[in-house]
């Protein structure tokens, strides 16, 4: 993972690996009662070759004044959350502050303040050094509170129950007055990782070729980074286990091959080769498979899984541009790349989608999707996970996406289907083996540092899912003439038979 500045991955350097750069010293006062594991503590002096932004406190004029203003309103946003706030001269903020236990999960709603009953339990936020921690808030706002959890500046018995408390709120935390100056005072996303076809590999690069022995530390057996689809549903789904993630990532891909009628004989393309598993599915069905992928890493083991699988024949994989596709194809698949298209080159991913759809063909995608007026408002931000996680990536809206089909393409939406709460607990099986794994991680050069990001990372979009702030959609669409024909078919079928 490197930084925005281009830094560092988080892997240590040299060959020798202390307990701090493994990430197994631990703090005992941040022992988890809420979840099975121990987050790492970051080391006392943090490498600022690889993370510069988390090594140094910001100590500008600008952050120390920042710092203080967001000090305030962080203390009189959280006085009435279902939280537990401490701080080590012993003060509590929050809901627990006036009555309530602090420790355990509680559900991200909560009573309104007074009305919590006897006993409600709220998730515990420790702020270990609040004046580090004011002034990041202040210097990078929401960017700044994932650093601080990645230096140390704070804890959480339970992080994404913590995260879920603020992503319920996110549009009320801060006052509206001055939540109409962000867009003065918070950074825009940089032209440089705009998604344009020479930067996008670059984008892609950051992510997804970290090491896919990093991925295989979390993801199942089918090496599938997406959301699964459970057969569980309501109180079961929140009880599902690892030893059924696998086969309900391959019943999610089948849903997506069936809705895009794949089957013996159908041209496939797939946008997003992720690691094989949906090329592999379709080509047992008898289907050829042009897949196309920005990721180096991914393209070599995914070509490795065909090639042992005996699909070498039926399953083509190219590192390019999904822009840059000719041919035409009966069906088009793609699993939550949407993401990494950039708002403002939807229209193009959709026209190309388009140009290379066959007549009669289907176009069968997976997209995590945000509130409309959440992307109208955030679509231009600079957040954490951009700097951390996905450069260049936005997460659309259902209707910005069916706008911009029926303004700009020829292409309808058909079908879809939301599950955003099956999201949820592939995340929680992810996080729960990923941080199962943290001496194997570390071993692999991984520091500290890194698993708290990608523990904030992992918890930060399990609570989005959890809250209903995010969702992810099946989304089923083909040519707008498809249905017009098929409307004139039926009438014709109906004169006849009178």
């Amino acid at each position: 993972m490197t930084e925005a500045t281009g830094s560092g991955t988080g892997r240590a350097q040299g060959t020798t690996r202390n307990s701090a750069v493994t990430g197994r010293a631990v703090n005992s006062s941040v022992v988890n009662s809420g979840v099975p594991y121990t987050v790492p503590q970051p080391p006392a002096t943090i490498d600022a070759a690889i993370w510069p932004s988390i090594a140094a406190v910001p100590s500008s004029l600008k952050a120390r004044v920042a710092g203080r203003a967001a000090d305030a309103i962080f203390r009189a946003a959280v006085r009435s959350l279902p939280l537990a706030v401490r701080y080590p001269d012993g003060t509590v903020l929050g809901r627990a502050a006036s009555g309530g236990a602090a420790s355990g999960k509680a559900a991200s709603g909560g009573a309104a303040s007074g009305d919590a009953p006897a006993g409600t339990v709220y998730p515990v936020m420790t702020i270990n050094r609040p004046e580090a921690f004011a002034a990041r808030l202040g210097d990078g706002g929401l960017i700044g509170l994932g650093e601080s959890f990645m230096a140390g500046d704070w804890d959480a018995d339970d992080l994404t129950a913590v995260m879920e408390v603020f992503a319920a709120r996110v549009g009320t935390l801060v006052p509206e007055p001055l939540q109409k100056l962000r867009g003065l005072y918070l950074p825009h996303q940089p032209r440089r990782e705009r998604n344009t076809e020479k930067n996008t590999r670059s984008n892609i690069s950051r992510h997804y070729d970290l090491s896919n022995e990093l991925f295989a530390s979390f993801l199942d057996s089918t090496m599938t980074y997406s959301s699964a689809l459970f057969p569980e549903r309501g109180d079961a789904l929140r009880n599902v286990t690892w030893d059924g993630l696998a086969t309900a990532q391959q019943a999610k891909i089948d849903r997506l091959l069936d809705k895009a009628g794949v089957k013996l004989g159908t041209r496939v393309l797939e946008i997003g080769t992720g690691w094989g598993e949906l090329a592999l599915r379709a080509a047992a069905r008898g289907a050829t498979v042009y897949s196309v992928t920005l990721s180096s890493e991914q393209q070599e083991l995914a070509r490795q899984r065909v090639a042992e699988a005996g699909y070498a024949d039926a399953v083509t994989i190219e590192l390019k541009d999904y822009r840059a596709v000719e041919g035409e194809y009966d069906a088009v698949v793609s699993v939550e790349m949407i993401e990494a298209v950039g708002f403002q080159y939807w229209a193009t991913y959709f026209q190309t989608i388009e140009r290379v759809l066959a007549p009669g063909g289907k176009v069968a995608i997976q997209a995590i999707t945000i509130a409309h007026d959440r992307l109208m408002a955030t679509r231009t931000s600079y957040t954490w996970v951009h700097k951390y996680i996905f450069p260049g990536g936005v997460i659309p809206s259902v209707r910005a996406i069916e706008e911009i089909t029926e303004k700009q393409t020829g292409l309808r939406v058909r079908e879809r289907l939301a599950m955003g709460e099956h999201y949820a607990q592939t995340l929680r099986l992810w996080e729960e083996r990923f941080m199962a794994r943290a001496d194997e991680v570390g071993a692999m050069g991984f520091d500290a540092v890194f698993q708290r990001m990608w523990l904030f990372y992992l918890c930060y979009s399990r609570a989005g899912f959890e809250t209903g702030y995010l969702d992810v959609q099946q989304i089923v669409l083909d040519h707008a003439s498809t249905k017009s024909a098929a409307g004139k078919a039926a009438a014709g079928k109906k004169g006849a038979a009178a």
